[in-house]
């Protein structure tokens, strides 16, 4: 059933739906599991909600670094991260929001993940 985004369970749903998602795709999933050791994913969902709590409702939770970590991520993978890496988190964000969730917010996740998308690949790019 398609609903609203109204609260932090709402997110944390999209946030574990997404991210199941991601760790079985062919082109991120190796990329992701290789970066965080299966122990720590429940830690990482966790602060990926707090990021989307943060983004969406403005409820300032979320501390880290996220510039950081994908620079980090580029340079260990040889910077051979690509526009195709970011596009397919793209598709797959947009899937499991209209799986999930319609209205404003589900429409302000979207924009949210469209700039972050395209700032994570420029600061990645400027740092090669």
């Amino acid at each position: 059933m398609v609903k609203t985004i109204e609260n932090r369970e709402d997110i944390s749903l999209l946030v574990h739906s997404f991210y199941a998602k991601v760790r079985k795709d062919s082109l991120l999933g190796p990329i992701f599991n290789s970066h965080i050791p299966e122990d720590n994913w429940p830690e990482h969902l966790e602060k990926l909600t707090d990021f989307w709590e943060t983004n969406l409702f403005g409820i300032a939770k979320f501390k880290g670094s996220p510039t950081q970590k994908h620079v980090n991520v580029d340079r260990n993978l040889n910077h051979t991260v690509d526009q195709n890496h970011f596009g397919q988190w793209l598709n797959l964000w947009f899937e499991t929001i209209d799986i999930l969730f319609e209205g404003q917010l589900a429409q302000n996740a979207k924009e949210a993940a469209r700039r972050m998308a395209h700032g994570q690949y420029m600061a990645i790019w400027n740092h090669r």
